[in-house]
């Protein structure tokens, strides 16, 4: 049981962002692409901050700590720094992801990546890395750095020429380049 503990407290996370980056290149067209990947880069700024600031905020021994200075004492199944364990940094970047391919409506894949999220914040509790409110908090970082990252790019795709201007946007309409130097000519 350690070993599939170990597999989704420490490695899960690693292999939800190899599957995050299948989407963008399978599941999206150029369009998309775009819109994903500023949405992504957006919303991981706006994580970096939260995180930030919940950490700064609250102070929760991890439970590994020993009972005297304020953690439960119990054994880990993964050795770690003994630090702030909150808010959980890998259920914050699981929930991110999960949350950005749900918001794209891509809701197989989605679904996958939902209960993937789950079993990183149940991995990071199982391990005795981090406590309920941790794993919780950070996941609930992770949906609104998302919704925050896709508001945000839609206000910036819909109010400048980012997605039509130069060669990006000839890139994204898919417009070969002899029908762009024809039409110069005429």
């Amino acid at each position: 049981m350690d070993s599939v503990i170990i597999a989704a407290a420490k490695y899960l996370v690693f292999a939800m962002v190899v599957g995050f980056g299948l989407v963008w290149l399978i599941a999206e067209n150029r369009r998309g692409k775009v819109q994903l990947a500023l949405a992504a880069v957006i919303g991981l700024v706006v994580l970096l901050v939260l995180i930030k600031i919940a950490s700064a905020s609250y102070l929760d021994p991890r439970p590994f700590v020993p009972i005297a200075d304020g953690g439960d004492g119990i054994v880990p199944v993964i050795p770690h720094a003994i630090d702030n364990g909150f808010p959980s940094d890998h259920s914050a970047a699981a929930g991110l992801m999960a949350t950005l391919v749900l918001l794209r409506r891509k809701w197989f894949a989605g679904i996958w990546f939902a209960l993937g999220a789950l079993a990183v914040a149940w991995g990071r509790v199982a391990a005795g890395l981090h406590h309920l409110l941790d794993v919780g908090v950070g996941l609930g970082l992770g949906v609104v750095a998302a919704a925050i990252g896709v508001v945000c790019m839609t206000l910036i795709v819909r109010k400048t020429s980012i997605a039509t201007a130069g060669p990006l946007g000839r890139w994204l309409a898919a417009e070969p380049e002899a029908n762009i130097t024809a039409r110069h000519r005429n």
